[in-house]
């Protein structure tokens, strides 16, 4: 398994054999001004939720790779009707797709698309095959709910967890939300695009390190 950070939340993840992209924001990220997004190889484009930040070059990518969308119902059916394939999934299901099984599962944040289309419920995906597994929480609060994961899906190998704050849990929260999930390899996301959710990282992989975890808080580009 192969993670590329794109910047912010975007990630382009090699898994059974695909290349599955996650809540696309490059193009407006001066942080990521170096990636381009017409060279990116997808198979798959994953959707956490609607907000802009997640979804600003979904449509752009989509159109070029014709790569399917998976999402909840409600974003699949907003991009559906643009002409865009996709697979709609809820809370609490999954689904076997040819790179390995997708769960959708809770995530507390709220989701509405640019334009201001209600978006649904906000979510994570859980990934499994039989070879790795990985969770990918999405914008979230720490939440009870984790605590599920590792109960109902195969163990993790790895996590991706918002590290950032004020919009979602900082790494302090992201460190239960590791106990909760049963998984002591983090790679944070969603930190550094903007003022409000700039982090110490030097303080952040200290307190992982402290309680006997490992956090990785990638430069754009890098591949893990």
């Amino acid at each position: 398994m192969k993670i590329k950070f794109l910047g912010h939340a975007s990630l382009l993840i090699e898994f059974g054999g695909k290349n599955l992209l996650v809540d696309p924001f490059i193009t407006p990220n001066e942080l990521a001004k170096d990636i381009d997004i017409d060279t990116l190889d997808v198979d798959y484009i994953l959707v956490t939720h609607g907000h802009q930040d997640h979804v600003v070059d979904v449509e752009a990518i989509a159109s070029r790779t014709k790569a399917p969308i998976i999402s909840n119902f409600e974003i699949v059916s907003y991009y559906g009707e643009k002409g865009f394939e996709g697979h709609p999934m809820n809370h609490g299901g999954k689904f076997t797709f040819d790179f390995g099984t997708v769960k959708y599962v809770n995530a507390v944040h709220s989701s509405v698309l640019p334009d201001g289309t209600y978006g649904g419920n906000p979510g994570g995906f859980v990934l499994w095959n039989d070879n790795e597994s990985i969770y990918i929480a999405g914008d979230t609060a720490l939440t009870m709910d984790m605590k599920l994961i590792p109960k109902t899906c195969p163990k993790l190998d790895v996590a991706i967890l918002p590290v950032g704050d004020n919009f979602t849990m900082g790494y302090e929260d992201a460190l239960f939300a590791a106990e909760y999930i049963e998984c002591n390899n983090i790679i944070g996301y969603h930190f550094d695009t903007f003022p409000p959710i700039k982090i110490d990282h030097e303080k952040a992989i200290s307190l992982f390190k402290s309680s006997g975890k490992h956090l990785t808080l990638p430069s754009v580009g890098q591949t893990i």
